[in-house]
């Protein structure tokens, strides 16, 4: 299966896949390793351009709107530019249509963002009880506000052939009683958003069940020529291939599936391009690529502890499958410096080979499907209340850093 570049704006990712925005994850340490991992898949020459991203794209942890005016530090360092990214993508959480579009402005006319992507998927209780994420779509008069607004400072701020795409990411809605996709959707192009990608789950799903690829046919179906972008349950190359020729989407969206695994993206670029190219690391390559990530986040946090700490969510992804045995796995998960982080890699047996289908699959804990933390009031209607409007001035206060 050879797939068409995926165009947004002067944008040309000739790979159409996309790392998904997840919190704590998608550090530029992170993003890195996935690009370089990505660029090993892509045939040929990886051409250097500002605009040209041969390899997919690779987006910042969701960022919050508010946080970014307030010039936070840490959101700061969230959206420092990667000098080794060709394509600099920035993923924006808001609620109120002027603090995106104040953002907006601030990440365009400081050379921040390329690209910028609007979450409104995130199922997280802490971002819907407020009416943000996943749960804003409902409100179709503000979700509505706030894709205009954004497309509108994108437009007065970008320089004259460099356009700043804006693009969406969302869930099919709530729950399966209030779905919200394909009203937004159509909301979202009209005011020129350049693409939308679509997880298929519901909020009430959160990472439960199964994803409803036949709801990304039925977007695409309905959209047309409009580019739409499928999410969930990727956890293979040939899965990203399956969902493209089951849904006709444009692209692909990874989240999860790389987590711990950022080879996932040699594969999924190496079969968009026709290869049967497959990453099948055995121990002694993973701990060099685990070591390296620990280094590169020492580097952009420049403090070891906190890099430290920051690396050891990641352990149990990494070493999903792979003979370590318990002890090991606590040791590695309570790693306070790359001293103690080498001296346990080593500990490991280099020898051994990739396990197999153990090493694969889904990744982390998929929770369960359950109730929505939501506004009270919030389904009554898809109108705002009084309520709800003076809420949403605060809604984004302790959603720190993104």
């Amino acid at each position: 299966m050879m797939l068409k570049p995926l165009h947004l704006g002067p944008i040309e990712a000739r790979t159409p896949v996309v790392l998904a925005p997840m919190a704590g994850v998608t550090t530029p340490p992170f993003r890195r390793l996935c690009r370089e991992a990505g660029i090993a898949g892509y045939p040929g020459d990886a051409p250097a351009s500002d605009l040209l991203a041969p390899a997919g794209l690779y987006v910042t942890e969701m960022v919050t709107s508010r946080a970014l005016v307030e010039r936070h530090p840490a959101t700061m360092l969230m959206v420092e530019p990667d000098p080794l990214d060709p394509v600099r993508s920035v993923q924006l959480y808001g609620v109120d249509p002027a603090t995106i579009a104040e953002a907006i402005r601030i990440l365009i006319s400081e050379d921040r963002a390329y690209h910028i992507d609007l979450n409104f998927g995130c199922p997280v209780p802490k971002v819907t009880r407020r009416g943000g994420g996943a749960a804003l779509p409902w409100k179709i008069g503000l979700f509505g506000d706030i894709v205009r607004r954004a497309v509108a400072m994108s437009e007065r701020e970008s320089r004259p052939g460099r356009q700043v795409p804006v693009t969406v990411k969302m869930r099919m809605g709530i729950d399966d009683d209030h779905i919200t996709y394909h009203e937004a959707a159509r909301v979202a192009r009209d005011a020129g958003i350049a693409a939308v990608g679509l997880h298929a789950r519901t909020a009430a799903q959160h990472y439960s069940g199964t994803a409803r690829w036949v709801e990304i046919a039925r977007l695409k179906e309905a959209m047309g020529d409009y580019p739409v972008l499928g999410n969930g349950d990727i956890w293979s190359a040939e899965d990203a291939l399956v969902m493209v020729e089951q849904t006709g989407c444009d692209g692909v969206v990874i989240g999860r599936g790389c987590q711990g695994r950022p080879w996932l993206f040699t594969d999924i670029v190496a079969a968009f391009h026709g290869s049967d190219t497959r990453v099948r690391p055995g121990l002694a390559e993973v701990c060099n690529v685990v070591y390296r990530h620990a280094e590169l986040m020492v580097e952009h946090f420049s403090d070891e502890l906190k890099a430290a700490r920051e690396m050891r969510k990641h352990m149990g992804w990494y070493f999903k499958g792979y003979p370590v045995g318990g002890t090991l796995r606590h040791r590695l998960a309570m790693v306070e410096n790359l001293a103690e982080l080498r001296a346990l890699l080593d500990e490991l047996d280099q020898d051994a080979p990739y396990p197999g289908e153990s090493a694969e699959g889904p990744r982390g804990r998929a929770g369960h499907r359950r109730r929505p933390h939501l506004p009270d009031g919030w389904l009554d209607s898809q109108e705002l209340s009084e309520a709800h409007l003076a809420a949403l001035h605060e809604a984004e206060v302790g959603i720190s850093g993104g």
